[in-house]
């Protein structure tokens, strides 16, 4: 009987160290994302500094360019998109977008940036591509090329293969020639994008480019390549300015407002649930957490849409915490323990989560699909804190709910808002 008591107490005291040891891991995960922390001479910066914010919460330019002319085909404004992305990029502008909008439009939004006159100027120029020898002569240029692209050869190693028309060919096999040996430089304007060295003499019209450091960046110089130059006119249809005071004030007032929704919720959970609710307002700290790491981890760039989007999705995180304490609540009332409640209650609280969590996703992926610019934004961040608010419901919650009842915590049926029949 003193065996059996003890392995009780034993059993009650481990549970209530993980209790708090996993309550204590949500409050540093908590403080170090929303204040960062400093360990030595390495410092964690807070989601504040690590999120990138997009242009309507801190400013910029949003430029809409129309391709001219009758007929564009899809590669073409590939390739245009792809030299544009890399003339901007160049100019030390980061979290950019340029992205197809329509049929012949380009869409570029560049945060933080204000000099429009500039950006248009880089943007419209046609570029020059340029094969320079080592005596700074130019051998060939973009319209002697008819094809490049880029793969994985025999040794897995990135590869630029090109292909020259009969007048650079021509070109290229005096050149080859000549240079056997030397480094020919290939230049997009005056920035060089590859050096290769001349290992034999190339009369075909087929040559190779070995050295990139992956594929991506090999299929990149490739699109660039083969482009030339801006392989269409584009004129400016739309130059918007989004000022730096409307941007910051509308970060302020989002996360104002994201702040206190939040806070609302987290009082409701504990006032109306009790102690279950102090357990689903962890759950949800760590969920806020998670999905903000998230956003951290893949680079995303937060727009005020995609604030709406993670608000929903912290209700939805809720939504399901709440179908789990009342299935609990209803599994109580049949007169079952409550150890034995709370496992039925999550085993029939399951299919309603994941039928309504599901049928979100669907919607979320048709808007991702169909959507452009802030409906994008939107649609991913609703996915992505679906899938993030449905694991913390049914791990973290599960978790900490069953050591509070192993523990103590939950002992009584009134612990649950549960009267006695």
């Amino acid at each position: 009987m003193n065996k059996q008591r003890r392995g009780i107490k034993m059993k009650k005291k481990k549970s209530m160290i993980l209790f708090l040891l996993s309550v204590l891991v949500v409050g540093i995960l908590a403080f170090t994302g929303f204040h960062g922390i400093k360990i030595g001479a390495y410092r964690i910066k807070p989601f504040t500094e690590t999120i990138n914010r997009g242009l309507d919460l801190q400013g910029g330019i949003s430029i809409l360019e129309e391709v001219q002319g009758s007929k564009v085909d899809q590669k073409t404004l590939d390739r245009a998109i792809e030299l544009i992305s890399m003339r901007i990029n160049k100019m030390g502008v980061s979290e950019t977008l340029v992205a197809k909008e329509g049929e012949k439009r380009i869409r570029i939004e560049i945060p933080g940036k204000f000099e429009s006159k500039e950006i248009l100027d880089t943007v419209a120029k046609s570029g020059e591509l340029k094969f320079v020898g080592p005596d700074k002569v130019t051998i060939l240029t973009g319209k002697d090329i008819k094809d490049a692209t880029a793969y994985l050869d025999n040794d897995n190693k990135p590869t630029i293969g090109l292909e020259f028309n009969d007048a650079g060919k021509k070109k290229f096999a005096v050149a080859t020639q000549k240079f056997i040996g030397q480094a020919i430089t290939i230049y997009m304007d005056a920035d060089e994008l590859t050096n290769p060295t001349v290992e034999a003499v190339i009369t075909d019209g087929k040559a190779t480019i070995s050295g990139s450091e992956t594929l991506e960046v090999a299929t990149t110089k490739a699109q660039i390549i083969k482009s030339g130059a801006l392989p269409v006119t584009l004129k400016a249809v739309s130059v918007k300015t989004v000022g730096a005071t409307l941007g910051s004030n509308a970060l302020a007032l989002s996360m104002k407002a994201g702040a206190i929704g939040i806070l609302f919720i987290l009082i409701f959970m504990l006032l109306y649930y009790r102690a279950p609710g102090m357990i689903a307002d962890i759950s949800l700290i760590l969920y806020v957490v998670l999905l903000l790491g998230a956003f951290t981890a893949i680079n995303a760039t937060l727009t005020l849409s995609g604030i709406a989007g993670f608000l929903l999705t912290v209700g939805m995180a809720v939504d399901a915490n709440v179908l789990i304490f009342e299935r609990i609540k209803e599994e109580l009332k049949t007169g079952k323990s409550i150890k034995s409640s709370v496992d039925s209650g999550f085993h029939r609280a399951l299919s309603s989560i994941l039928d309504s969590n599901i049928t979100t996703i669907i919607a979320g992926l048709v808007l991702y699909t169909v959507g452009t610019g802030a409906v994008k934004g939107f649609a991913l961040t609703l996915m992505i804190g679906i899938v993030i608010s449905v694991f913390t419901a049914l791990t973290c919650t599960k978790f900490l709910l069953k050591l509070a009842v192993e523990m103590g915590l939950l002992s009584k049926l009134s612990h649950f808002g549960v009267k006695r029949g």
